[in-house]
């Protein structure tokens, strides 16, 4: 009898067992450093910021220069003569500013051309692993190596959005305007 019993709760275990989720993670990190285009990718990143970073400290350097002599001069000059020195070294400030806004800014060219490169680079990788996912019968995969531990691919059999959308009394599909 406690054979049996025994017997009966190994296998209402070993069932539950069988229908567990199946969770793994991947380094995108330590991936991204085994594939030759990204590191191309990154060699064309850092010559394109290094080239602008030379443009930019020029730039600030030729206004501390014309700051400099501004200064040395400023008692010879006359009261139009300042105010057009001082417009000159403002106006060359402020496209300095820009030029390193368009250069290095959160819109500027280093993020779009760092995105054109590498997005072909994380769609291929992006992929792989979705593929992996789907032969190992994996339902979730994580990013390891993101500071906020980001979830890669998720089985869409676990996605309770539209349920959630339901349950608010909308209905799935009829985005809000």
């Amino acid at each position: 009898m406690k054979k049996v019993i025994l017997i009966g709760f190994l296998v209402i275990f070993a069932g539950f067992g069988a229908f567990a989720q199946k969770f793994a993670y991947v380094d995108t990190e330590y991936i991204l450093k085994h594939l030759p285009e990204y590191k191309s990718s990154q060699n064309q990143m850092n010559v394109l910021s290094e080239q602008w970073q030379k443009q930019a400290d020029a730039n600030f350097a030729d206004i501390d220069k014309m700051y400099k002599a501004y200064q040395a001069d400023q008692v010879l000059l006359t009261d139009d003569m300042r105010k057009r020195r001082e417009n000159d070294i403002i106006e060359k400030e402020k496209a300095a500013k820009e030029f390193q806004r368009q250069k290095f800014g959160p819109d500027g060219e280093l993020f779009q051309t760092r995105s054109k490169l590498l997005k072909p680079i994380q769609d291929k990788v992006t992929a792989a692993i979705a593929d992996l996912a789907k032969s190992k019968f994996l339902d979730f995969i994580f990013d390891k190596s993101s500071e906020s531990t980001m979830m890669i691919y998720s089985s869409s059999n676990y996605d309770l959005s539209n349920d959630v959308i339901i349950k608010l009394g909308y209905k799935p599909g009829s985005v809000a305007k």
